[in-house]
């Protein structure tokens, strides 16, 4: 830890923001316990978002990205909190005048996970069961692979989506893998969804701590927490999704990693569920990078997986996904659309 960091912290105490859900706390307070070990007094201040608040609607019916995430960055920029940590999948690529992200600590799975009944795979499900989600992007994949599943929404946080689970309203759920992980509940997976048949959301899996771009203080102090690879890994990922302008919402799924040779792969799929089926274009490439560090937005290792993840963006337009994405737009929002 920086000890000047340590030392001139404006408030003598570091105020971190934080969702109420229990995700939520694990995940801020997982952070937090890493920060006081590191020598700083931390406190956690929850804060209700709108996504909490209307848990009885699907997320794509609330009309815009960042519905989780909106209330934290306002209490940032009112100098409630100093710091705010958000599950970087729900976090829109949009840029928010006088907030940046500061660090990405390092990544859980990112991938999907099945949770039913043991032995329970995308394969062997019987044909009508029905299946739960809350993503679209979700849905969708689910409806390329088994066209014969009934696939609902379902909306709560984890502990609430188990229990519908286990009275029986649905066969199985789809959720995070790294979410149960952090709550203790990897037992209940089922199986992992995985590329190159289930691709997983953009940033998934990995944590955005995000902090006043002025605020060099806080900037320094949490900078232990950063994992340089995650960091490479999800800017790709967010630089895609950005130069699509798919939304957080959008039936996009990507997954970038570093190699141990220092090479970063990023690939991506854009799909579109339309009457006569589903139907997906993907793209992939590779950047070697030089040096371990991601030392800030301006970096080259930053820029250099920033450009790869428009290079892919381009790949996926030039083969249609621009279209695909303003049909599923126009879908799920028809008034929107003229």
């Amino acid at each position: 830890m920086n000890n000047e960091a340590v030392s001139t912290m404006t408030h003598g105490m570091l105020r971190i923001g934080t969702r109420g859900s229990g995700l939520a706390r694990a995940q801020t307070g997982m952070m937090a316990e890493r920060l006081r070990a590191a020598g700083l007094a931390v406190e956690v201040e929850v804060i209700t978002t709108r996504g909490d608040t209307r848990g009885d609607q699907p997320v794509e019916a609330l009309g815009e990205d960042g519905v989780f995430v909106r209330e934290l960055e306002r209490a940032l920029l009112e100098e409630r909190v100093d710091l705010a940590v958000h599950s970087l999948k729900d976090l829109p690529t949009a840029d928010v005048p006088g907030l940046g992200i500061a660090c990405i600590p390092e990544r859980a799975s990112p991938f999907d996970a099945l949770v039913g009944r043991p032995g329970d795979t995308l394969e062997n499900l019987p044909a009508g069961v029905i299946v739960g989600t809350s993503s679209i992007r979700r849905a969708v994949q689910l409806k390329a692979i088994r066209p014969d599943l009934d696939v609902r929404p379902v909306r709560g946080n984890v502990d609430t989506r188990l229990a519908r689970l286990d009275r029986g309203d649905y066969r199985c759920l789809v959720l995070a893998a790294a979410g149960l992980a952090r709550l203790g509940l990897e037992h209940r997976i089922t199986c992992l969804l995985e590329p190159p048949t289930f691709w997983p959301a953009i940033g998934q899996g990995a944590l955005g701590l995000q902090i006043r771009t002025d605020d060099e203080q806080t900037r320094l102090a949490i900078a232990v927490l950063d994992h340089p690879a995650s960091h490479a890994a999800v800017v790709a990922e967010r630089a895609c999704l950005g130069a699509l302008a798919g939304g957080c919402l959008a039936p996009v799924g990507g997954w970038g990693r570093m190699t141990a040779a220092g090479t970063l792969v990023l690939g991506a799929r854009v799909l579109e569920s339309r009457r006569g089926g589903v139907s997906h274009v993907t793209a992939e490439r590779t950047v070697r990078l030089d040096g371990s560090h991601l030392a800030g937005s301006g970096s080259a290792v930053h820029n250099a997986a920033h450009e790869l993840g428009r290079q892919v963006a381009a790949d996926l337009e030039s083969q249609g996904a621009g279209a695909m994405l303003t049909r599923m737009r126009a879908e799920a929002h028809p008034s929107a659309s003229g």
